[in-house]
């Protein structure tokens, strides 16, 4: 800023009054501080300006896997609140690790952000207490945290897969299997819960060997298909638990005859131009919806935490609507 003055023949204040946007500068002053500025390659010293308001100009985001389709919408979601406050996202993937997850937490404290979103892993949170008494607002996405009372941003899990199998009944499958991911994931869990209550609502004889959850690979969701898809008994619809599992059931269906109907939860890229019928819910607004929560906290809010649940929709496409 010194170098900036010395060269526009300005004081150091006139600098920083021009550099903050602040009233009371010529604008001739201005041209010549900000063609010094830009003669000299000046930048502001962020953490610096930030540190005086009290704030680090910055909040810290936890997804599962960042290359995961859903959780880059989350990501591009949050970011649009974020800056609509003048702040920068910080992001990390913890890959369903309970440590990493911790490690990413203490690590965005240390950076002192001004409040977190998490996507949790596992079900053990009370770690989080200290931060949160310290004054770094939490939001939980997607997910609750297991065994604190903190704001959670979730979609209508169970009710979403209710709604699936309800709508393959209609259809006249009387058989329906449901793949989900790892049976320590709420959202698989609420998801098979939902799968329960479908097939009682609908009058449906519930088999549990119907109901797989577990880590989803090509791998996994191939044998599956070779399990429950073939022979008399075989399953003449599927509902697929979350994206990930839809697009490797349907590469795993590549080659199968006769093709069972499919549902999937989450809507993703191509689904459309492949005709899959889909629980879809916006991740945009799961996303904004969280960081909205979020920055209420961090400007003064103090009411008791919040659980919002936000709709989802059946899109019939045609593969959900196919005949046993």
């Amino acid at each position: 800023m010194s170098d900036v003055a010395r060269l526009a023949g300005v004081s150091i204040k006139t600098v920083s009054r021009v550099v903050n946007d602040e009233p009371a500068v010529h604008p001739k002053t201005a041209e010549r501080v900000l063609a010094a500025i830009e003669q000299l390659g000046f930048r502001r010293n962020l953490g610096a300006r930030n540190l005086r308001r009290g704030s680090t100009g910055t909040i810290g985001l936890i997804v599962e896997d960042v290359g995961n389709p859903f959780y880059s919408e989350l990501n591009r979601a949050v970011e649009r609140i974020a800056t609509a406050h003048d702040r920068h996202v910080l992001t990390g993937s913890c890959g369903e690790d309970t440590e990493r997850e911790r490690e990413l937490v203490y690590e965005f404290s240390s950076r002192r952000v001004d409040g977190m979103l998490v996507v949790p892993a596992g079900d053990r949170h009370g770690y989080l207490l200290p931060e949160m008494r310290a004054g770094t607002p939490m939001v939980f996405v997607d997910r609750p945290p297991g065994d604190i009372v903190a704001d959670t941003v979730l979609v209508d899990n169970f009710g979403g897969t209710v709604q699936a199998v309800r709508h393959l009944a209609r259809h006249g499958h009387r058989r329906i299997a449901f793949l989900g991911d790892r049976p320590d994931v709420f959202t698989a869990t609420e998801r098979l819960r939902g799968f329960r209550e479908g097939c009682l609502q609908a009058g449906l004889r519930y088999d549990e060997r119907l109901a797989v959850l577990r880590t989803p690979t090509l791998e996994s969701v191939t044998d599956v298909v070779n399990r429950l898809l073939r022979g008399p008994k075989r399953a003449t619809a599927v509902i697929a638990g979350n994206n990930r599992v839809a697009v490797h059931l349907l590469r795993a269906l590549a080659h199968v005859t006769p093709r069972p109907a499919v549902v999937g939860f989450d809507d993703f890229e191509l689904a459309d131009l492949l005709n899959v019928t889909v629980i879809a819910h916006d991740v945009g607004r799961l996303g904004e919806a969280a960081a909205e929560l979020l920055f209420g906290r961090i400007h003064g809010d103090d009411s008791a935490p919040r659980k919002v649940v936000l709709p989802v929709h059946l899109t019939p496409r045609g593969s959900g609507e196919v005949a046993p």
